[in-house]
């Protein structure tokens, strides 16, 4: 490992003049603890004496999905609440009798539900909560159900609302008290975020509305229209907690208390799910580009620039985060350094 550490600190120094991210804080570990760990560039290019730091703190965008929606509703398939494969309208008056009430749940967790493909909330719903998942919860299927694999935001959004109407909790305190404080991700939370914690944040994209890079506000525009809570995205998180995480992940019995979700819900979601249908997909997790079967690396990616990686089969998680949105949304340049570090993490 030693080796590999020196040429992942290399690859991932390199990203920063080349403006891939202003910096980059990573780590590689096991069931048994973080093995390697770094951070790299800067902050804010703004502020180029502010160096990045492992304790900094990211919006985590897309990782929401697994942070936030998966973990719950493993949570609630564990407790024998939910039924994955019974359509949504045989126990969910808000679908029965529309079109997603013909969906179910296995369905969202691979994207093969047929959803619409673009989120587009406030064209089609407006501004006001209620009436978005009024909206989401009725309207139209792109497909019939089971037909494709395409990935949508609208599947985490719409099982955010189900794992809320299941549980009868709001989604952020039902990941606090399922998931984020029985694993001490004590710096995990959605947004918005408070001053001082928003101040320690990696800065993404420029807000054209203030001209100034959005920082502790989530940049994915739903989960701002949202009120900065929704199964999209929306959650800030740092280092030290996706490690805990992921080990949990290997093995349940690491963390002070165990979680909604174990071990079950882990190895079932990292299999695939798709039967012959292309992309392959487990449940959320999607097997890594360039990785083999025999390798077991799925992985999830975040729009801001973040990333984790595991594999039960070599006990191993990986976690990259970047603010690679700060410079750009071509997503090409930052591609390239995750699989060579993917490839360094799990070689």
């Amino acid at each position: 490992m030693p080796y590999r550490t020196d040429r992942i600190k290399n690859l991932l120094s390199e990203g920063v003049p080349d403006k891939v991210y202003p910096g980059a804080v990573w780590a590689v570990g096991d069931s048994g603890g973080v093995r390697a760990t770094g951070a790299t560039g800067v902050l804010d290019p703004d502020e180029p004496n502010v160096r990045m730091r492992p304790d900094t703190v990211f919006d985590a965008a897309s990782l929401t999905k697994i942070l936030a929606v998966w973990a719950s509703v493993g949570a609630l398939w564990e407790d024998g609440v939910l039924d994955l494969d019974a359509p949504l309208g045989t126990f969910w008056d808000e679908v029965t009798g529309h079109p997603l009430g013909a969906v179910t749940a296995r369905q969202l967790l691979t994207h093969t539900a047929g959803l619409p493909l673009r989120a587009q909330l406030k064209n089609l719903y407006g501004t006001h909560p209620a009436g978005i998942r009024r909206g989401v919860l009725q309207e139209a299927l792109n497909r019939p159900p089971g037909e494709a694999v395409e990935y949508t935001d609208r599947a985490a959004l719409i099982l955010g609302y189900l794992a809320e109407h299941l549980s009868g909790q709001p989604l952020d305190q039902l990941c606090e008290t399922r998931t984020w404080r029985p694993l001490g991700m004590n710096s995990t939370r959605f947004g918005p975020l408070p001053a001082d914690a928003a101040s320690q944040c990696a800065p993404t994209e420029l807000d054209q509305d203030t001209g100034t890079h959005l920082k502790g506000t989530a940049h994915d525009f739903s989960a701002r229209l949202l009120g900065g809570v929704c199964g999209i995205a929306g959650t800030f998180t740092v280092l030290d907690d996706l490690a805990v995480f992921l080990r949990y992940m290997l093995d349940h019995t690491t963390a002070p208390v165990e979680a909604g979700f174990g071990d079950k819900w882990s190895a079932y979601s990292l299999t695939v799910q798709t039967g012959g249908l292309q992309p392959e997909r487990g449940l959320f997790w999607h097997p890594a580009p360039g990785t083999t079967d025999e390798q077991g690396v799925w992985v999830h990616y975040g729009f801001t620039g973040t990333g984790m990686w595991i594999s039960l089969t070599q006990d191993r998680w990986a976690v990259l985060l970047t603010n690679k949105l700060y410079y750009t949304r071509d997503r090409q340049p930052l591609t390239d350094v995750r699989n060579a570090f993917r490839e360094l993490a799990f070689a």
